[in-house]
């Protein structure tokens, strides 16, 4: 292996595990938010499903929660 190729392998490593960190933490932060934030961002992600994908408009099992 070249030392560019190390180099570079390395740095996909440190990246990485910078990548797994950063997302552990997220996860936790979100873990501690209220019951209602979390309901809400739940509510938005149906939004945004409902809208990207293609789907028969009389589908009635998809649908945006109404809180």
């Amino acid at each position: 292996m070249s030392k560019k190729t190390k180099k570079i392998s390395e740095s996909a490593s440190e990246y990485a595990k910078e990548i797994f960190v950063s997302k552990k933490n997220f996860h936790k932060a979100q873990a501690k938010l209220p019951i209602e934030e979390k309901i809400k961002i739940l509510i938005e992600l149906q939004r945004i499903v409902i809208k990207t994908q293609k789907q028969d408009v009389k589908d009635e099992s998809r649908f945006v929660w109404k809180i």
